[in-house]
């Protein structure tokens, strides 16, 4: 066991962290199973979600997350998977006040 301090906290924040990649891992591994059997979209959208949140928190390294993506989205249009494209709504112009100009 630790004595000083810091290692005491070093060891608390450790303890959190492998729980919460423990947790993201196997959420990770939940989407990879149930894409393996279904290969839908909703379930391949499932799995890219999962795996950048994984890649987010730093469970898994950004290479690994962009390689199973990629492996994802292959079997997907293998199988004939339609992937519907995300569309970002624009941003609505805020109207400014505008100061007359002066002369």
């Amino acid at each position: 066991m630790p004595i000083i301090k810091s290692a005491k906290k070093r060891v608390r924040v450790n303890n959190k962290a492998a729980i919460r990649n423990h947790k993201t891992k196997k959420n990770l591994r939940v989407a990879l199973k149930a894409f393996g059997k279904t290969k839908s979209s909703k379930s391949l959208s499932k799995v890219q979600s999962e795996v950048d949140k994984a890649s987010k928190k730093g469970a898994i390294h950004k290479n690994k997350a962009a390689r199973i993506k990629k492996r994802a989205a292959m079997q997907a249009k293998a199988s004939g998977v339609k992937v519907q494209k995300k569309t970002t709504a624009k941003p609505k112009k805020v109207a400014t006040k505008t100061s007359p100009k002066k002369k």
